[in-house]
């Protein structure tokens, strides 16, 4: 989930698409292999009826002005920014294009929205959040952007490797990522060096997030209540399963193969919960639950001096300390590691974009122009800019006006470094499973039972694994195959 920037907001799958082009395989693949993942085989209970063949750009010759409607959760700032870059192309192509943009509510709102739809009330378009992706390829409903990949020999050398990984399944990009975030320790620059600690160097661990909460506890007059906070958010607990480089889903997290059971229960999961129960025991972290309003405020406010979250929040994050009783400067430093020999990185997050199969090739040509549209260095450019996500484009990192932009927000380049640091592996892809919705929220159950009711930590999430497989088990026996 993301939050808007400066503010809130939180077909079936094919056994070989073509790879004529081949940019985005050979782009993946080399970040696999280093990553020890060096070539992911098809799913057994792939789908056999392959959206492969795409209309080529004449489709739109001689068709007058062709309809699209695009589905989004966009509100606020972020929804201003899309409307300005939908309001560019149909500007560029007027007369043969007309985008008109529905805002749908949030993710989950707008992904209720389209599993109610029929098909002829479907969009032409859809964003959907990351946790959606499985559903999306399972629908039968999309047309796989690699075959619009295929058909154009499309160039993906451009898109950031880490982000286009997430939406690949079996070696496929299903939809193009649009917009981008990550997480990040946040740190209250003033609380560090009132304790004597450097906010240039934030905690890299549970253990030394827990010896720097103390330091900050015992300083004579700061004002900030607790040394920790972070809402018990399931994308945290997923995160921390990435930097240690653990896949949750079997069949390498869904990538190689439909997944079939989750392991929430392991010996690093416990060690979490049970430092965030001593945390609390201790006085060092604020009780928060999984309402991440709550634990934003925590930070802005000033009551905690270290939090989590993504690099949506950190406008902010940026304005409420500046206006807070106590101000402060905010500081950033990388997703915390679990244990100090943890080798992975974090998962990237927010939304993509998927072209539905309508059964009118016309549409679907004219959704990709303008998915093409808002991939281009350009328009991430301005996205960036505008709303604070991450550019999936690479190019737009070294723009002028982009680089100026980062000049002037430093805490944001360590979203940059982070990035640039992870190895896409399967752990670093996330857990593609269609449940993944409901799973994030029997995790925070977990979390919430272990924190703030002190349940056993190993009790708490063996319930939430028993309680995700079952869930699992029910979505793939409707899909049947």
């Amino acid at each position: 989930m993301l939050k808007n920037w400066w503010g809130k907001s939180r077909n079936p799958q094919a056994s070989t698409l073509r790879r004529g082009a081949g940019a985005l395989a050979l782009v993946l693949a080399a970040a696999s292999v280093a990553a020890g993942c060096s070539s992911a085989a098809s799913s057994s209970d792939t789908k056999s009826d392959d959206k492969g063949a795409v209309a080529g750009a004449d489709a739109l010759n001689g068709k007058g002005e062709v309809d699209i409607n695009f589905w989004h959760a966009m509100g606020g700032t972020n929804g201003q920014a899309l409307q300005k870059l939908v309001t560019e192309f149909n500007q560029d192509h007027q007369g043969k294009i007309k985008v008109t943009l529905n805002y749908k509510g949030a993710y989950d709102t707008a992904l209720a929205a389209y599993k109610n739809a029929s098909a002829q009330q479907r969009p032409d378009l859809m964003q959907m959040y990351d946790i959606g992706t499985r559903y999306m390829i399972d629908s039968n409903s999309i047309v796989p952007m690699q075959s619009f990949i295929d058909a154009d020999h499309y160039d993906v050398a451009d898109i950031q490797p880490n982000i286009a990984g997430y939406y690949t399944v079996d070696n496929k990009l299903y939809s193009m990522p649009f917009n981008t975030s990550m997480p990040l320790m946040y740190i209250n620059r003033e609380a560090f060096e009132k304790a004597g600690l450097d906010p240039d160097k934030p905690p890299t661990t549970l253990d030394e997030i827990m010896a720097d909460a103390k330091k900050i506890k015992a300083t004579s007059g700061e004002t900030v209540q607790y040394g920790f906070g972070a809402s018990l958010y399931g994308w945290f607990f997923e995160q921390w399963n990435a930097v240690a480089n653990q896949t949750i889903c079997d069949v390498d997290n869904g990538r190689t193969g439909r997944a079939s059971k989750v392991q929430l229960a392991s010996e690093g999961n416990i060690e979490l919960l049970k430092w965030w129960q001593e945390m609390v025991k201790q006085g060092l972290a604020e009780k928060l639950d999984s309402n991440t309003e709550n634990g934003d405020n925590a930070f802005s406010s000033g009551t905690v001096a270290m939090s989590l979250e993504s690099t949506g929040s950190l406008g902010q994050f940026t304005e409420g300390a500046a206006a807070a009783k106590n101000p402060f400067t905010v500081a950033t430093g990388f997703f915390p590691k679990i244990d100090q020999g943890d080798a992975g990185g974090p998962i990237i997050g927010g939304a993509s974009l998927w072209v539905t199969d309508r059964g009118d090739s016309t549409k679907e040509r004219a959704a990709w122009e303008l998915v093409k549209f808002l991939a281009s260095k350009e328009s991430q450019v301005t996205w960036h800019t505008s709303t604070g996500y991450f550019p999936i484009s690479k190019g737009a990192l070294d723009d002028p006006t982009d680089k100026q932009w980062v000049s002037e927000k430093p805490q944001f380049e360590t979203a940059i470094k982070q990035l640039q640091a992870t190895k896409l592996s399967y752990a670093t892809q996330g857990c593609s499973v269609g449940e993944m919705p409901d799973i994030r929220k029997d995790v925070e159950d977990a979390m919430q039972a272990a924190v703030l009711q002190g349940q056993d930590a190993k009790t708490a999430l063996t319930d939430a694994e028993k309680k995700a497989n079952e869930q699992i088990a029910d979505y793939n026996s409707k899909l049947g195959g």
